[in-house]
């Protein structure tokens, strides 16, 4: 259990540490003066300088930070951040959003060539194939399937083809059949009725697929492309779901997740294995880079608004205006984050 909570808090710290580390190495890149790389958040624990960057470890271990030089504004000189060409800051900003996509891509080519991805496969396919299994992917909306309060996601445990699954269902059509479900880690049965041969769901067969080590970084980039594209999918139907617009489909729950239920999340995929626990953590990286590029200020998106502000009006925003709407949203942000916590996690998690 300690092992797992290590695991789990180590891996939250390093991604924002590499987060940050896109930064710095851009700062770094253009010449402008970083003062501080931190780990964790002050009070500092630590600190040591190396030319004139110090780095420091801090007591509140839930992130990392980097101070650049006239970030803030106030500092125009050509080292300082607002003394560079706005392409230069830019880029600097963009940094740290492209490393989470970068650490995605090279986390999935390592499991891609080790491990293997989840690929949809034919029941014909056999070669290469670790631990293939038969996954719901669809309920239909009144069917019995949907009455068995079934999900998209689940397995059903004791088939490895999709062929099979759909003859025993359809021989024992108007029968009581039992299903033994996988669900996360969770494994239960689930009581069904046939009708007409049916039970109401679309299937695919899924297995683990090793590719060999040249491959492994291609597989690794358009895995966390697809990924990205499934993230702003899902972002997109459920504002449509909360706007009315659209309804979720049958068997997709909406459900937020803060910080509380991410660090529990890896620690129930860090007891299912470690290729499973790394697939999760390259989903959060994606996660984490398409919301820091979202236009609200406090977050990377929200410095590339104030830099396009810039542009168009050939001056930055007064830094006094800048600083206090960006406090502003960091205090909603906090808590938006304590509210999913509090109303989500806790429930979820205890």
């Amino acid at each position: 259990m300690i092992l797992t909570i290590l695991v789990a808090l180590v891996s939250l710290i390093g991604l924002i540490a590499l987060h940050e580390f896109g930064h710095f190495i851009l700062a770094k890149k253009f010449g402008t003066e970083v003062e501080e790389f931190g780990i964790g958040y002050p009070p500092r624990l630590f600190g040591k300088k190396f030319g004139e960057t110090l780095y420091s470890l801090n007591l509140i271990p839930f992130g990392a930070f980097v101070k650049i030089k006239g970030e803030q504004g106030g500092i125009e000189d050509y080292r300082s951040f607002i003394g560079k060409p706005m392409w230069q800051r830019v880029l600097i900003v963009l940094g740290g959003v492209v490393s989470f996509w970068i650490i995605a891509a090279i986390i999935l080519g390592i499991v891609a060539g080790t491990w293997g991805l989840p690929t949809a496969v034919s029941d014909e396919e056999n070669h290469n194939l670790i631990n293939p299994r038969v996954q719901i992917i669809r309920i239909l909306p009144d069917s019995p399937a949907s009455q068995a309060e079934l999900e998209m996601g689940d397995i059903i445990i004791g088939f490895q083809k999709v062929e099979e699954t759909q003859k025993f269902i359809k021989s024992n059509d108007g029968k009581k059949i039992i299903l033994e479900i996988k669900r996360g880690k969770e494994i239960f049965k689930k009581e069904v009725i046939p009708k007409e041969g049916l039970i109401g769901v679309g299937l695919t067969r899924i297995a683990l697929k090793p590719c060999s080590w040249y491959r492994a970084p291609l597989q690794g980039a358009i895995a966390t492309g697809q990924l990205t594209a499934n993230i702003v999918g899902g972002w997109i139907l459920g504002l449509k779901s909360v706007l009315g617009i659209a309804e979720l489909p049958e068997g997709v729950k909406m459900e937020l997740m803060g910080p509380l239920g991410i660090f529990a999340l890896l620690g129930e995929y860090f007891e299912l294995g470690i290729n499973y626990f790394l697939f999760l953590v390259a989903l959060i990286a994606v996660a984490l880079a398409l919301a820091n590029i979202l236009p609200i200020p406090a977050l990377d998106g929200g410095k590339l608004v104030f830099l396009a502000i810039e542009a168009i009006r050939g001056r930055p925003v007064n830094q006094k205006i800048e600083q206090n709407i960006t406090a502003f949203f960091f205090v909603l942000l906090i808590i938006l984050m304590i509210f999913i916590t509090v109303k989500f996690d806790i429930p979820r998690v205890f």
